[in-house]
């Protein structure tokens, strides 16, 4: 699976000069602008107009902000802290920008002379909801350069709102953004309002995490003991065990998961080798022992990266009691001050993800391309940025100038990862675990990529319609799928689901917010491989007369682990320890089925895949052949005496409890033969000789099944419930075929 070097980073190459250019990235922002996170999918739904803001008075602004500047703190492997961006500013056709290498050049060259974050600064801007005692205090924080996992990018610009009642003087709500526009952000309703507010920024990224409890410096997503969580996020409900865990990103380090760093690329070879990046050296980039050069070039996923330790912390020294852990003192700044500036300019950077289609495809759009913060929606409408539901309808319910939200497609998954069964004879069965490592989901109809956070990957305000979901994890092999994503009017709740997803609305009442969840892999769960282990399952439906419409993968023990839509050419990793069942169903729900067992990673193709009694049946027949192989098998270093092999696995102790071996043998080779004659049959257009054929196979095998039970309890256990699970599958299908009306 592996590329050489060579090739990986032509490839890139490509893809950078394939991508254009890009502007400033902004945490939570789509392109070109828009609200933050969709609040709702119809053009008429509530929340989808922006109410109208006011600027309040310079000194108001500024009394505002220094009572609620917030504490940040940095991890401490941190290269990119907030700093002004005007020293980098120059003019180009008449207008005021900030070039990508000056920025990342001229800091780190300051920072590297200095070793001092050069020019602390934190922005704000302050708006009044009219006619309402509702504002809302932004901070925004600057950082000359974003090295994250595949959405690194030059310019990054972070966001903290602070909702105010300037009657009563309390917070509301506090809102730190997070990764992408997608990915609901760590959010806290009527926060302590004697509390300051500490920020967890995330490293290399910057995304905002919470800390607002007792226990400083440290993201809490769920209650402990006295202490209360950093947010008050709903859960993200709707598969068991997400039951209770709140939906944000949160900051995954402080929960005991990783994601390693990538080191950024332009034109094909690393950042810190461009000639127009003299300061830039590799050590001003993460560190190397939390750094991957590529998630492909592991063979299954890293269990050796550190763990987040607290750095340095940013504070504002200005307010009447200053915070007594701040080690570096900040500025604050209006954001007024910045608005001159035209663009954040610099080249796209690339990095492979990569998509499992019959020629590994790589897409690059993941890279986040945004415009200036006073660009934004959310600049002059902070509740843009809300993605709670729960927490605008709250606000909603006190300020008549915030809409309540409206209808809300979520997109969710969970991450785990695939291994060989314990249950299972060697190279018979897989099973699913957690995983040790986030992963990289993406919407391929979105700009950019979003980190998964324990494992579970959430998608806010997703467009009714089709999408791509992409999944791809350091170690692991990727994993592609379509998802129709449903929604509509409030009153329009439940759209029709796809074979890949499973809709929910939270409510259709009207007594809270409406979210239609549509669940992405099998049930919500994307099962992944290590790429060591893994082996591509190709479905090449071209030529196929039968128009197909769905294929799904099942293991004997671990059950299904793919399941999709099918149009054209299809491609799914798998655990090559796995023994696999490959399904098609066909426009008029007739069935097809192929037995999959692969023995190393070399690819395995399915070519224009049948449906009916003639797939059925000779599915039965490999299925039986196999599993009387297996049964032969068993014990075979113990021969002796003439038994079968069989018969000493079993350790028969009379020789007519040899003879039920030999019987069950001889059965299966009746069902065998049954179920070729059928398959024969189909292939001919003779459906009466099927059906008898059929008929004959399905009394073969209840007498096998029958002698199989007797036998049981004396073969080995994992190659008893090996066969056990195989019979199952040959009675299934073997129903299935006598049910068909197609040959």
């Amino acid at each position: 699976m592996a590329e050489s070097d060579d090739a990986r980073l032509r490839r890139r190459s490509l893809l950078a000069a394939l991508a254009g250019t890009s502007t400033a990235a902004l945490a939570g922002c789509p392109a070109g602008g828009g609200d933050a996170t969709p609040t709702s999918t119809g053009d008429d739904a509530p929340g989808t107009d922006a109410p109208p803001t006011e600027t309040p008075s310079a000194d108001r602004a500024r009394d505002l902000a220094e009572r609620f500047a917030p504490a940040l703190t940095y991890d401490t492997a941190e290269r990119w802290f907030p700093t002004d961006p005007r020293q980098y500013a120059s003019e180009r056709d008449g207008e005021t920008v900030v070039d990508g290498f000056a920025a990342f050049d001229g800091y780190t060259a300051a920072f590297e002379e200095s070793g001092e974050p050069p020019a602390p600064t934190v922005f704000y801007n302050v708006v009044e909801y009219a006619e309402s005692s509702l504002a809302v205090v932004q901070f925004w924080c600057y950082s000359a350069f974003d090295q994250f996992t595949t959405n690194f990018h030059w310019h990054d610009w972070e966001v903290v709102h602070v909702f105010v009642d300037t009657d009563a003087g309390d917070p509301q709500l506090l809102v730190a953004s997070s990764h992408s526009p997608r990915v609901p952000n760590n959010e806290f309703l009527d926060p302590d309002r004697d509390r300051v507010p500490r920020i967890l920024s995330e490293l290399g990224s910057h995304s905002s995490a919470l800390s607002l409890n007792d226990r400083p410096n440290s993201f809490q997503r769920l209650p402990l003991d006295d202490l209360p969580a950093d947010i008050t996020n709903r859960a993200v409900g709707v598969v068991e065990a997400l039951a209770e865990l709140p939906a944000a990103y949160g900051l995954p380090r402080d929960e005991g998961l990783r994601l390693p760093y990538v080191v950024p690329e332009l034109d094909g070879a690393p950042i810190y080798d461009h000639e127009r990046l003299p300061a830039v050296t590799r050590e001003s980039l993460v560190p190397d022992a939390l750094t991957v050069r590529s998630f492909d070039a592991l063979s299954e996923p890293p269990v050796d990266l550190p763990a987040r330790e607290t750095g340095v912390v940013f504070g504002y020294e200005g307010r009447p009691t200053p915070d007594a852990d701040v080690d570096v003192p900040y500025d604050l700044v209006p954001t007024s001050e910045l608005e001159d500036i035209a663009a954040f300019t610099g080249p796209q950077l690339s990095f492979e993800f990569a998509v499992p289609e019959f020629g590994e495809d790589v897409v690059a759009s993941h890279i986040t391309t945004a415009g200036t913060p006073w660009e934004q929606d959310r600049y002059a409408d902070p509740a843009a940025d809300i993605t709670e539901p729960a927490h605008r309808a709250a606000l909603s319910d006190r300020y008549d100038a915030i809409d309540p939200p409206g209808h809300i497609n979520d997109v969710i998954a969970t991450v785990s990862q695939v291994t060989q069964s314990p249950d299972a004879p060697d190279g018979e069965g897989v099973t699913t675990t957690e995983t040790t490592v986030e992963a990289i989901a993406l919407l391929r109809s979105d700009p950019a990529a979003a980190p998964t956070f324990r494992g579970v990957s959430v998608f806010r305000g997703v467009e009714s319609g089709s999408h791509r979901l992409t999944v791809n994890a350091p170690g692991l092999a990727p994993h592609d799928e379509p998802v129709e994503v449903g929604g509509g009017s409030e009153g329009d709740a439940t759209p029709t689901p796809t074979p890949t997803a499973t809709t929910t609305p939270t409510s259709t009442d009207g007594s809270e917010p409406v979210r239609t969840t549509t669940l992405a892999g099998v049930g919500g769960d994307v099962p992944l491989v290590a790429n060591d282990a893994a082996t591509k399952l190709e479905v090449d439906a071209d030529g196929t007369e039968a128009e197909l419409t769905e294929v799904a993968v099942d293991d004997d023990f671990g059950g299904r682990v793919y399941r999709a839509p099918l149009d054209g050419p299809d491609a799914v990793y798998v655990h090559r320890d796995g023994a696999y069942t490959a399904e098609v169903r066909d426009v008029d729900d007739a069935v097809g089925a192929f037995r999959v067992n692969p023995s190393d990673t070399a690819p395995v193709r399915i070519d224009r895949p049948r449906t009916g009694k003639a797939s059925l049946a000779s599915f039965v027949a490999a299925i039986t052949n196999e599993t009387a192989d297996q049964l032969a098998s068993v014990g075979s270093d113990e021969e002796e005496d003439g038994n079968t092999s069989a018969d000493a696995a079993a350790r028969p102790g009379t020789t007519g409890e040899a003879n039920v071996v030999g019987g069950l043998l001889r059965a299966m080779e009746a069902v065998s033969g049954a179920a070729e004659r059928a398959a024969e049959r189909a292939d001919q257009g003779d459906r009466g000789g099927t059906d008898r054929a059929l008929e004959a196979l399905a009394a073969n095998l209840q007498r096998a099944v029958e002698r199989f039970d007797g036998l049981r309890d004396t073969l080995p256990e994992r190659a008893a419930a090996s066969a056990d699970r195989r019979f199952r599958q040959a009675r299934r299908r073997t129903d299935q075929a006598i049910a068909s009306e197609k040959l």
